[in-house]
């Protein structure tokens, strides 16, 4: 087997005899060794962490969230009392986390294409999940899906305080340049890109106007409680829907209030509130077409002791894979 720029999994959990009910750290399977990914040829789910955060504008300990991301699956359960749903019906495994390199953030970045690539290659019919690491992984992360699919069309659902337009040529391959990064690079169109939960003072005026030039749709978060949560999330996935082949979903959790999330390198007041996020999330993933996703941008140091932001994280991550669950339903 190939050796990959991979490690095994930051922490592991002890797996306690077999139950009905199921916590989520003992359903997810970690892998120990590279050749374990050998051991089933179809997973339903693959999520590998992204340790990144030198490349982030602000400091940022967000390298530190696919371990604390882990830890929380203690806390949580398979069974989702809101959807009735069960998650333990899907195979879950933890590939470990992308390797970086201790100064080389092209180096780190080159890594993250590597991998997110190799994912979608290795595991054709498995989703991919990324846990990051700083918003600056996912313009990595499409791209490696990109070189697997060059003729298919890829959109883009975005949850941000920020548009991350920021321009690379003064700033780098940073978490404020993600998305221009993907419409100057000719991997994401301008118009298969839409912002959910923008707001507040956030945003040079710039910004959006390149997003206008680019045809970047941006949707304010006071907007979107005009239309309800709903009603914007079914929008925005017919649109992009009918322009696309696939769609990638990217969750930058600095879009909640800092009053939820105080845990993100850029926290903000007049955010998303937590039951909003995941609403919408769990609505994306019944999306046909919504193909991948990452969480970025959490950091574990700025969180209060009861770790509200990495809860957070982790309930996006089940969230969506209740609508998942949802939409293999559907398709039976």
């Amino acid at each position: 087997m190939q050796d990959l720029p991979l490690t095994p999994p930051s922490f592991f959990w002890s797996k306690a005899a077999s139950t009905t009910d199921k916590m989520v750290h003992e359903w997810i399977y970690q892998m120990k060794e590279q050749d374990e990914i050998k051991m089933k040829a179809f997973w339903d789910v693959v999520l590998f962490g992204v340790p990144l955060s030198r490349s982030s504008i602000s400091p940022s300990g967000a390298s530190e969230f696919p371990e604390a991301f882990r830890r929380s699956w203690k806390g949580f359960s398979t069974y989702n009392i809101d959807h009735e749903i069960d998650l333990s019906e899907l195979s879950v495994a933890d590939l470990g986390d992308v390797s970086m390199h201790f100064t080389d953030i092209n180096k780190s970045h080159q890594n993250i294409k590597e991998i997110s690539q190799w994912a979608k290659q290795t595991f054709p019919r498995s989703f991919p999940v990324a846990i990051g690491g700083d918003h600056s992984i996912t313009a990595m992360l499409v791209a490696g899906i990109k070189n697997c699919e060059p003729e298919q069309k890829i959109g883009l659902i975005q949850f941000d305080t920020h548009l991350d337009l920021r321009d690379l040529k003064p700033h780098g391959p940073t978490n404020g340049t993600p998305i221009r990064n993907l419409i100057e690079s000719k991997i994401v169109e301008g118009d298969h890109i839409y912002n959910i939960g923008v707001h507040g003072f956030y945003n040079n005026h710039s910004l959006i106007q390149f997003a206008k030039e680019n045809g970047v749709h941006y949707i304010p978060l006071r907007e979107m409680r005009k239309q309800g949560v709903q009603q914007t999330v079914t929008r925005v996935l017919n649109e992009l829907s009918a322009k696309v082949d696939s769609i990638y979903l990217t969750v930058d959790m600095d879009v909640l209030d800092i009053s939820i999330a105080p845990g993100v390198a850029a926290s903000t007041p007049g955010g998303m509130h937590s039951n909003e996020l995941f609403e919408a999330v769990y609505s994306i993933g019944m999306g046909q077409k919504v193909k991948a996703m990452d969480i970025v941008c959490i950091d574990p140091t700025k969180d209060s002791l009861a770790l509200p932001t990495v809860k957070a994280g982790t309930h996006v991550f089940l969230s969506f894979l209740s609508g998942f669950v949802k939409r293999r339903q559907k398709m039976k």
